[in-house]
């Protein structure tokens, strides 16, 4: 599949980004083609997510992952790298400390969730899966199944993980017979309503109800390290309200 290529330093997140009152005023948001958690991994097909920091499972898809336990998908988590970079010269949360934390931060808001998938670690280095796009790669090749639903963030989606692990994704797993369902993250940050670079002709919306997405909002809080300032840097939270406000809406977004 040919991708629209977006210049670099137009994908930066940086600032606030595009406000959301901007995307609900669109009407193409609106207007984007339903799908159901049944048709996104059907039948008893496997639902592989892969995750480029802890919380981007939650961010991009905790009403699908609620969903898909419900209808009794077989679910499981891959955790690229154990998010151990972000927050570089904090006294509060070294690297040490981030290393276990953020995978605790996980498992606690997949119990928010209420869900218990199965789960797979990487340690990959934060910051650096770029580097080892093609080790990945062929790590999940020895991972996938025929008939697999690969979920992951859009190969543009703006952070160099994200777009490192829908690479890797978009290389094994049509080597493994799977199916690639991309998710876009940060692209709300960067993006504008009705960039003909976003490929909308594959985006699907998939509705949440009130329960599901006060559960997606019950397992983001569990995310301190991400959604919290820190005074040791007076940096503000990784990720700020402007972020989780385009991210927490009765519906997620699909690339299929």
């Amino acid at each position: 599949m040919k991708m629209m290529m977006i210049p670099e330093q137009e994908r930066r997140i940086e600032g606030s980004g595009t406000p959301d009152e901007e995307w609900q005023a669109w009407p193409g948001l609106a207007e984007l083609p339903p799908v159901s958690a049944r048709q996104l991994v059907p039948g008893s097909a496997r639902a592989v997510v892969v995750a480029p920091h802890p919380d981007d499972e939650i961010l991009a898809c905790g009403g699908l992952l609620q969903l898909l336990a419900q209808q009794g998908s077989e679910v499981l988590l891959v955790a690229v790298t154990d998010g151990d970079a972000s927050h570089p010269g904090s006294a509060l949360w070294p690297k040490e400390r981030l290393k276990s934390a953020r995978p605790d931060e996980s498992q606690q808001a997949a119990s928010a969730l209420g869900i218990a998938p199965a789960w797979l670690r990487l340690h990959l280095p934060d910051g650096g899966v770029t580097a080892r796009e093609n080790h990945l790669a062929a790590m999940l090749q020895e991972i996938l199944r025929p008939g697999d639903t690969v979920l992951t963030t859009w190969r543009l989606d703006g952070h160099p993980d994200h777009e490192a692990c829908g690479r890797a994704c978009a290389m094994a797993a049509p080597a493994c017979g799977a199916l690639l369902v991309e998710m876009p993250v940060w692209t709300w940050h960067w993006a504008a309503p009705g960039d003909t670079r976003i490929p909308w002709q594959r985006a699907r919306r998939l509705p949440l109800s009130d329960s599901v997405l006060q559960r997606k909002r019950d397992a983001l809080r569990c995310f301190a390290s991400q959604m919290e300032a820190d005074p040791s840097t007076g940096q503000p939270p990784i990720v700020g309200p402007h972020a989780l406000q385009r991210l927490l809406h009765p519906y997620e977004v699909y690339f299929s």
